[in-house]
């Protein structure tokens, strides 16, 4: 699937080896028709995540939250079978792996697949891929968007504020409300750089892709104090991940002025609403 997108010309630029290719405005470009994959696209999901959310009772008049907001559906219109893969939000990368696994082997009926992973989904994937083998699950290319493959330092920091005294209460809250907590650990550079990223390989015959965002948060953004403190440990970033973090395999190119959450489409509408107000062009 293609998107018409415009490179930024960055001629002196020294961010221009950080950012690859620097990929604006055009990438919100709609056509009419796009190249149909063969394979069925798989989904999966970051941190916190789901795939679909019934946050009322079905029989009231409520659609469910969809974690790909307008994803699915708009890749379904041009013809590509998706699955929407569900994995324990909070849980292990090893957890989250075995259960990407099992939907992909349920929901895909033998056929060879393509994985477009946001966020830890990336990690997940490349654990199932790597060391998990699944005989019934075939993987052609996995592309990860935005995907820490060398941990955050948000999760460093949020690490070194909890401390390691409060740590086990910490834990303990979580396991009281049966939620896995595994993943804290694993999201940390220490971790990423010296556990995962040597015991997890690229598995031959998969074509690995990524991109990574970047974007400069508001002073009401959410994403302020994270971008500040990724920013100044690792450089450019999407308020969560760096880009240089969310680079993996065959870098196709940085989404500027795109937050973590804008990726899968869960943008502030109440930020277009007041910049178009204030007669700026929405992107």
């Amino acid at each position: 699937m293609r998107m018409a997108q415009k490179e930024k010309k960055t001629d002196g630029d020294p961010r221009t080896n950080i950012l690859g290719r620097a990929i604006e405005d055009d990438f919100a470009t709609i056509r009419e028709n796009y190249a149909t994959p063969k394979h069925p696209v798989v989904l999966a999901h970051g941190l916190m995540g789901f795939g679909e959310l019934q946050i009322v009772p079905k029989f009231f008049p409520f659609p469910p939250v969809h974690y790909w907001r307008g994803i699915t559906d708009a890749m379904r219109a041009n013809g590509i079978e998706v699955i929407i893969a569900s994995v324990p939000a909070l849980g292990s990368i090893e957890e989250r792996a075995a259960k990407l696994g099992q939907d992909i082997a349920t929901k895909a009926n033998g056929k060879s697949v393509n994985i477009i992973a946001h966020s830890m989904g990336g990690l997940d994937a490349r654990y199932m891929i790597s060391r998990l083998q699944p005989n019934n699950v075939e993987v052609l290319s996995l592309t990860t968007v935005a995907t820490p493959h060398r941990g955050s330092a948000f999760a460093d920091y949020c690490f070194q504020e909890i401390g390691a005294n409060y740590l086990p209460y910490f834990y303990k809250f979580f396991d009281r409300l049966g939620i896995s907590t595994g993943a804290f650990s694993q999201l940390t550079r220490k971790y990423m750089a010296e556990e995962f990223n040597p015991k997890t390989p690229d598995a031959q015959g998969v074509r690995y892709f990524s991109y990574g965002a970047t974007f400069a948060p508001s002073f009401w953004s959410a994403f302020r104090q994270p971008h500040k403190i990724v920013q100044k440990l690792e450089g450019i970033n999407d308020g969560l991940v760096s880009v240089e973090s969310a680079k993996w395999g065959a870098y196709k190119g940085t989404l500027v002025n795109v937050s973590h959450l804008d990726l899968i489409n869960w943008t502030n509408r109440i930020k277009w609403a007041v910049s178009q107000l204030s007669g700026n062009e929405r992107k």
